[in-house]
């Protein structure tokens, strides 16, 4: 290895962790049927005590932020067509509440911990969200961060009136414009100091600051101005998570942090490598601006026998009609449709070959992959890696996939809530902390989630080189000197 290699292997040891923990608003989420573990309190998701405590205990261990996915149908490929019944009697993602609501209630209980909310562009107007988003920014005191997604599930498309999603590709055309719209809005539409309150002149907000954006596009028509003034952020932390070639190439003109997917670094090392490549050489960004957050679900002990019959517990209690109604979500691909020991490394369909080669290297000790090993395997920990063993051995894991796969953190998943984040708290983050790859407190002290994300004291709003950037109004500046940006 050349000096230079070596410098940069260890620098990326050494790179201090982004922690978020992943939840959804229903039971189990990566898990299913681990909601009948003794233990286990997912169940308790219409509670907002449940919540308010989840946010206190990870903020108590300096999560950065809380990462809370979101479906808008149910999973009715597998067992199909249209057949919620392997979902709806799991539990797997199924009752699932709104996410934005719970989070102006853990924000009220707490300073420093972020919220990243999955939101569709897919079946929501640009504007209504846009005022929504800010809201919340607003009563968080800036600790918002979106998810943007285009959807995936052909249930919520019937939903909301199609017969089906649009076509992929088409999907990410509309998010392009929607996004951009979303930029006009919280970043051009009103200057940063419009809002004055001036008792004596008996003026509360500057006329003269406050502009319509005239948005007339391909998809939407917006004139505006925005509804709400200027949030903390004003664009909340731009998240994404598509790694198709339309995804990758939003992802790397938009995305602050990147969620990705896989059970070994080997299978997410090419996608990170290419979206970073592609925001420096197309879109001139920092690309170690982009901070990649891989899915892990930790299984701890402090023996390795004790991690080991803690997983054979789980397992035990895993719905495997639960998890493979998730897979046919996840994949479109119904796997009732094959034969009990029919080996799926060589079955006609490439997604799922490719699927049962990911795990195959990640897990050689499985020797023949059926669809009742491929549903046991997603019981624990859904599509993301989960290691087992003690905290060194799951710290060890963790260098690995920064080492192989540069990532910068990790959303964490749970098979027992709130017990695998206690796990984490109490097993993992000491060991963490021990090896320098985890800071001991906030580095902005109630901050907002971009300061933290970036441990930037200042950093409110997107980065220099972000495209959001361009767009906003600035205190002092004139509209004439500052037009809205075209795109």
């Amino acid at each position: 290895m050349s000096g230079d290699a070596a410098a940069v292997g260890s620098e990326r040891r050494r790179k201090s962790l982004i922690l978020n923990a992943f939840v959804e608003m229903c039971s189990g989420h990566q898990s299913p049927g681990l909601w009948q573990h003794p233990e286990d309190e997912s169940h308790r998701f219409n509670d907002v005590e449940h919540w308010t405590e989840l946010a206190q205990l990870l903020e108590s261990a300096k999560f950065h932020g809380i990462f809370i996915a979101d479906v808008l149908g149910g999973y009715d490929v597998y067992k199909g067509p249209r057949n919620l019944d392997p979902a709806v009697v799991s539990g797997a993602q199924w009752p699932v509440n709104e996410p934005l609501a719970i989070v102006p209630a853990m924000a009220a209980v707490t300073k420093n911990i972020g919220f990243g909310v999955t939101v569709t562009t897919t079946y929501e107007q640009p504007y209504h969200l846009a005022r929504r988003l800010s809201t919340v920014d607003h009563l968080t005191k800036g600790r918002l961060g979106w998810n943007v997604v285009t959807g995936y599930l052909d249930s919520a498309a019937r939903n909301m009136g199609q017969a089906e999603q649009p076509h992929h590709d088409d999907r990410y055309a509309v998010a392009e414009e929607y996004i951009k719209v979303t930029y006009k809005l919280w970043e051009s539409s009103w200057r940063h100091d419009a809002v004055v309150r001036d008792r004596k002149r008996g003026v509360y907000t500057e006329p003269d600051r406050v502009r319509q954006i005239n948005h007339s596009g391909k998809y939407f028509d917006v004139p505006g101005p925005h509804l709400t003034q200027p949030s903390p952020q004003r664009t909340p932390v731009i998240l994404q998570a598509g790694t198709s070639k339309a995804g990758k190439t939003f992802a790397a003109q938009h995305a602050e942090a990147i969620f990705v997917a896989g059970h070994s670094p080997s299978v997410v090392a090419k996608n990170v490598a290419e979206i970073r490549q592609l925001a420096r050489t197309e879109f001139g960004r920092d690309p170690q601006s982009i901070k990649f957050l891989a899915l892990l679900c930790p299984v701890l002990g402090r023996t390795e026998e004790e991690a080991q019959e803690k997983f054979k517990y789980y397992r035990s209690l895993g719905s495997i009609d639960g998890a493979l109604a998730l897979f046919g979500g996840w994949t479109g691909i119904d796997l009732d449709k094959y034969g009990d020991d029919e080996e799926l490394r060589h079955v006609e369909s490439n997604a799922i070959r490719s699927a049962v080669e990911g795990w195959s290297k990640a897990t050689p000790e499985v020797a023949k992959w059926t669809k009742a090993t491929v549903g046991q395997h997603i019981t624990v920990g859904g599509l993301g890696a989960t290691p087992v063993g003690t905290p060194q051995q799951v710290a060890d894991n963790m260098e690995k996939w920064i080492k192989e796969a540069d990532v910068d953190g990790f959303n964490l998943a749970y098979a027992v809530k709130p017990g695998s984040f206690k796990d984490i708290i109490d097993l993992l983050i000491p060991e963490l902390r021990k090896r320098g790859l985890f800071w001991d407190d906030y580095a902005v002290p109630r901050g907002t989630y971009r300061e933290n994300l970036y441990s930037q004291p200042g950093q409110s709003g997107p980065r220099a080189d972000h495209p959001a950037a361009k767009y906003r109004w600035q205190s002092g500046v004139n509209a004439a000197d500052h037009a809205v940006p075209e795109n």
